[in-house]
């Protein structure tokens, strides 16, 4: 009996996938548990095995598809089956998106189009008030996401229902155009060419040609551009641009800068470095303590160990630490929980083993949520200070910067002090400058005395 190769649902933020390859072809041999590809979240990279053994029969998605989770992308089973019932496609495939939900309005007895959506839509036309457009719940969600007029569709369902598919249709024939290229284009004055010089071909402003002769299609010719690379947007670049554009859009950022006395700092690893291998301290960093100070700091200051959701501020007790990780596919932000209930060596532990499992892919997704304030160093790249970018719904964000000499005057003479840049960014909106300045000051303060901090 064929069996469906299911796209695994991880952790509870993870509304789709993204194939990056398969391991296995159509018509190999599979055993149960062997992995058929490698799929990446918006978040980690994760193997997908099969789940029965038999012949791989047929591959739904391939390489380079986004597929919603629970959907169909293969099937297992033995030669001469037939897997028509399996397909995305097909009115017996069933996913979350086309099961019907319970409720009375307006029903109709088709209850699939036959293209995988529920047929879920009603005669808008019946309903005062509607839009008199004949059109699926699925087809109309796409079509108001992705700014397409419904008025202008044509439906292929039943009855000329307009369906999925025909949103789908009508997003592949519109030109991608930026919002001044467009606004430029309604003045009259330019024509666009058949693809710009932005990201998959978008046609910006500066791709217009001003009072150019248009051709037999009303379309100029694009201009001689020479070799590119063209990098899709998704999986976690997709996911990091649209979390760093909502941050500066829902919030209102502000950062203040300090330095912190590096002296204790550097001695204290200098001592840990030189300690006996039995005692494993040897692999504790600079950023490791900073981790630990932070920690500590922050049980006092609750108002930037907190997040505002649904117009509340929610103030916690434990210090679940975000740190921001450098990974090939991105940057990760896994969460050590309950941080200052930990030693500086389980912190150094834990930092290390998540960081390991970012760069590897194989993060659980569950440990990269549920975070009250973040930590970024850009130290090791030889940056002195930054603004850091709030991770909403996070009210305060610290970015570590490198350790520089410092001119100080001490006692009449100009000494030079090795001293850390901190930059502390927080959302104004919940946060004032005050409580935001003693909090940064006491994080100074705490890296300048951390071995007193370590004796509590």
């Amino acid at each position: 009996m064929a069996t469906a190769v299911v796209m695994p649902k991880q952790g509870n933020t993870v509304e789709s996938c993204l194939i990056l390859q398969w391991h296995k072809s159509i018509g190999d041999e599979v055993a149960e548990g062997e992995t058929l590809c490698d799929a990446e979240t918006d978040k980690a990279v994760l193997e997908i095995p099969s789940p029965a053994s038999g012949k791989l029969l047929e591959i739904f998605h391939q390489a380079g598809d986004e597929v919603p989770v629970f959907t169909n992308i293969a099937v297992i089973g033995e030669s001469g089956e037939d897997v028509s019932a399996f397909r995305p496609d097909s009115p017996g495939e069933v996913t979350p998106e086309s099961t019907i939900p319970e409720t009375s309005v307006g029903l109709t007895s088709d209850l699939n189009n036959g293209n995988g959506e529920a047929d879920l839509g009603y005669q808008e036309s019946a309903q005062p008030g509607q839009s008199g457009v004949f059109i699926s719940p699925r087809a109309r969600k796409l079509a108001a996401r992705k700014e397409i007029d419904i008025f202008q569709l044509n439906g292929s369902g039943p009855g000329g229902r307009v369906i999925e598919r025909d949103v789908q249709s009508a997003l592949e024939a519109r030109k991608p155009i930026s919002p001044v290229a467009k606004s430029m284009l309604e003045g009259g004055n330019f024509t666009a060419p058949v693809e710009g010089s932005g990201p998959r071909g978008r046609i910006m402003s500066k791709d217009l040609i001003h009072g150019a002769v248009q051709t037999g299609s009303g379309i100029a010719g694009p201009a001689p551009a020479g070799k590119r690379k063209t990098i899709p947007i998704r999986g976690m670049r997709r996911l990091i641009a649209e979390r760093m554009l909502h941050s500066l859009q829902t919030t209102a950022q502000l950062t203040l800068n300090a330095s912190a006395d590096a002296r204790s700092l550097i001695a204290y690893r200098k001592q840990l470095k030189e300690s006996s291998q039995e005692r494993g301290l040897r692999d504790v960093t600079i950023n490791d303590l900073i981790l630990f100070v932070v920690s500590r700091i922050l049980v006092d200051h609750p108002q930037l160990n907190a997040v505002v959701e649904d117009d509340s501020i929610y103030q916690y007790e434990q210090v679940h630490l975000g740190v921001a990780v450098d990974t090939p596919r991105g940057l990760v932000v896994p969460v050590i929980f309950s941080a200052n209930q930990k030693s500086l060596v389980q912190i150094s532990e834990e930092a290390r083993r998540q960081a390991q499992a970012c760069v590897n892919g194989d993060i659980n997704p569950d440990q990269l949520s549920g975070g009250t304030f973040t930590v970024t160093n850009l130290g090791g790249l030889g940056i002195e200070s930054f603004t850091p970018i709030l991770n909403p719904p996070q009210v305060g964000i610290l970015g570590v910067g490198n350790i520089n000499l410092k001119p100080v005057d001490s006692g009449g003479e100009v000494t030079f002090i090795p001293y850390l840049g901190l930059s502390l960014t927080i959302n104004h909106q919940v946060v004032d400058g005050a409580p935001a300045a003693r909090f940064l000051g006491a994080i100074a303060q705490g890296i300048a005395d951390v071995q007193l901090l370590l004796a509590y």
